[in-house]
């Protein structure tokens, strides 16, 4: 019954915050309080959260292995879509508002400014993760569903170089977002898991 409530409680907190970027983000848009520059505004206030999102739902594996909480995993594909919204905004910002999808303009933007296209291929990676994280398609692949997911290995880097190069000059923020990603996948190493395992059982045998 315990596990049950708190499920719930953390499925209702992980929909309310990372939904409340978002409706911040429409308020101000309709209440016309954005920034002098409302476009890069809406860049950085659809790219932030999608990146916290990306970092949690990497934290979901690590949070059970070292922990054994379980619950945290029925809220990791939920974080992942929400990533994945997330993302499909910031695209849109940038290929919809600011170059009005003019695919010229946009083919050159992509291809001269090196943290467009190390961007566009993050959200590349992302497409199919998103489309496969149903149980359907987890039947469908079998053991290639796996595999197929470690593209999340790809994306996490990509998406820290691209805010580095997006930023230019202080980098202390993408570095801190790489630090915490680069922890996240190696805590995800199977030797990692392995060792993680072992402590967690010798500590509740001393428990007992």
């Amino acid at each position: 019954m315990r596990r049950k409530t708190s499920l719930r409680l953390i499925r209702a907190a992980t929909h309310i915050g990372s939904l409340s970027p978002l409706a911040t983000l429409i308020w101000d848009i309709s209440a016309q309080t954005l920034s002098v520059n409302p476009i890069q505004d809406i860049t950085v206030r659809t790219g932030k959260p999608a990146l916290i999102l990306l970092v949690l739902t990497l934290a979901c594996t690590p949070i059970n292995t070292f922990f054994g909480l379980k619950e945290i995993l029925q809220i990791r594909r939920s974080l992942g879509l929400y990533t994945f919204t997330y993302t499909c905004l910031h695209f849109l910002v940038f290929v919809g508002i600011d170059y009005g999808f003019n695919a010229s303009l946009l083919q050159e933007a992509i291809f001269k400014k090196p943290y467009a296209l190390v961007g566009f291929l993050a959200f590349i990676t992302l497409i199919p993760l998103a489309m496969t994280s149903n149980r359907k398609w987890m039947q469908r692949l079998g053991k290639h569903w796996k595999s197929l997911h470690r593209l999340i290995y790809i994306t996490g880097p990509l998406v820290v170089i691209h805010y580095i190069w997006l930023v230019k000059s202080d980098i202390r923020q993408p570095l801190a977002f790489g630090a915490a990603i680069g922890l996240l996948l190696l805590a995800r190493l199977p030797i990692v898991r392995s060792v993680a395992r072992r402590m967690r059982v010798q500590l509740r045998r001393r428990k007992m």
